[in-house]
């Protein structure tokens, strides 16, 4: 009598999968989230150690820098290098715009670190393609990016241009880039929406447009009270709170 051939698949489903074949579909769904959250999890804490070691780059009115000041900021560059380094394979694929929001705040701080570094010591705005450079293409530094980083370079140069009064420095080539800087900015046509930079865009005009104000205020008065401002003399909305800490005249400008 002949044997019967039977054939038994390589692979035995167990009773569960039969009962529910959507359960491989979820678990794969499952994984994909998980894998998500993780991502984005680690470009959130690489995004803020880029800021945090943004904020401590040396930020002194000085040109050229001492030998022990550029040392600093060449660590505290490295130190960033590294982080875009570990980060990198996270945004580099298909999927990297789905972090694009959340490393965006460390690459600002990044730009407006590196821009005024770069003002102190050439007395220019630096270019677009210097920040690219600058990261050797571990991550991408967006025309919108840039521009962001740069609103917030105002900040910093106001903060400079009234310790530069304080000090009876001059400020007038200060305050002729502060003027354009905030007249390019105003001609920015947002009007289509242009993604991050829309929506960010509307934010930070105001607050450049106080820090501008403020180096012009400060001018004026000087030039009011010319040689009657007593000896450490600054700005009046310069010392409304001086004892606490980051408040008074720069509040505004922080963001």
């Amino acid at each position: 009598m002949a044997t019967a051939d039977v054939r038994r698949p390589l692979v035995q489903e167990s009773s569960t999968s039969r009962e529910n074949p959507y359960l491989g579909m979820f678990g794969y769904f499952r994984d994909e989230l998980d894998e998500h959250h993780d991502r984005r999890e680690r470009v959130i804490k690489t995004s803020r150690d880029i800021t945090a070691l943004s904020k401590k780059i040396v930020r002194k009115p000085l040109a050229p820098l001492p030998a022990s000041l550029d040392r600093e900021y060449q660590t505290r560059h490295t130190q960033i290098q590294q982080l875009f380094t570990a980060i990198a394979p996270d945004l580099q694929d298909l999927d990297s715009h789905r972090y694009a929001r959340q490393i965006s705040g460390g690459i600002q701080e990044y730009i407006e670190a590196l821009s005024f570094h770069h003002y102190l010591l050439e007395g220019t705005l630096v270019p677009l393609s210097s920040i690219q450079e600058a990261v050797h293409g571990l991550v991408e530094i967006s025309p919108a990016d840039y521009i962001l980083g740069i609103f917030d370079l105002v900040g910093e140069i106001m903060r400079f241009g009234i310790t530069t009064i304080a000090m009876r420095g001059d400020v007038k080539k200060m305050l002729q880039d502060l003027r354009e800087l905030r007249m390019q900015f105003e001609g920015l046509d947002t009007s289509a929406g242009n993604g991050l930079l829309g929506k960010e865009v509307g934010k930070k005009m105001g607050v450049m447009r106080t820090c501008v104000e403020k180096v012009e205020s400060a001018v004026c008065s000087l030039i009011v009270r010319g040689s009657e401002r007593p000896k450490g003399w600054i700005p009046e909305f310069s010392t409304e709170r001086a004892s606490g800490g980051r408040g008074g005249f720069d509040d505004e400008c922080d963001e």
